[in-house]
């Protein structure tokens, strides 16, 4: 029954997913406020993360065509995720195609790669996803004169007292989805 909440491309999902797509369930069955906005909305992958010290995190993987959907209901869900999950932070990312230089279209479709399908869009997508709903207001790469680059990302602060406790989190979890390291600062 729980495997209607995830859908993966290829093959099973693994305990971990299945967990996850069962309070999904769990959520859609019990909770009147949410109820209508889950019927329709499943996740592609669930992952585990470690952020240091710790802490974990889990990161929700949605079709990007349902992201919209998910950012609707984002603060309710998340809190509730994070009252089954306790102690850990839950994070909604889109599922994202990256598509290389070489990238060579069909018969059919002529044109260059889209531009939403480069590393660094998707990279400047991902940080979005990550800090939803609180806003970047300024963005600045920082060259360390060893050739270390760190991006600092300026966050709104109205939201400042929502998110500062998960300004750690939000750094590991794209560190280790990107490889960059970021700083989250409030302006």
């Amino acid at each position: 029954m729980s495997l209607q909440k995830i859908r993966k491309s290829s093959g099973e999902p693994d305990e971990f997913e299945a967990s996850v797509a069962q309070e999904l369930l769990n959520l859609e069955m019990t909770s009147n406020e949410l109820k209508a906005a889950l019927r329709d909305m499943y996740i592609t992958a669930a992952k585990e993360v470690d952020c240091g010290g710790g802490n974990k995190a889990i990161i929700l993987y949605v079709p990007f065509k349902l992201l919209k959907a998910f950012n609707k209901i984002h603060p309710k869900l998340v809190r509730e995720l994070e009252k089954k999950f306790s102690g850990r932070h839950v994070l909604i990312i889109a599922q994202r195609t990256i598509l290389g230089k070489s990238f060579a279209r069909s018969h059919k479709t002529s044109g260059p790669r889209p531009r939403s399908r480069t590393l660094t869009a998707v990279q400047d997508a991902i940080l979005d996803d990550l800090v939803y709903p609180t806003e970047i207001v300024g963005k600045r790469i920082r060259c360390k004169v060893d050739g270390k680059k760190i991006l600092k990302v300026y966050l709104d602060s109205k939201d400042q007292a929502n998110v500062e406790g998960r300004t750690d989190t939000f750094a590991s979890v794209y560190g280790k989805l990107t490889n960059k390291q970021v700083q989250f600062y409030f302006q």
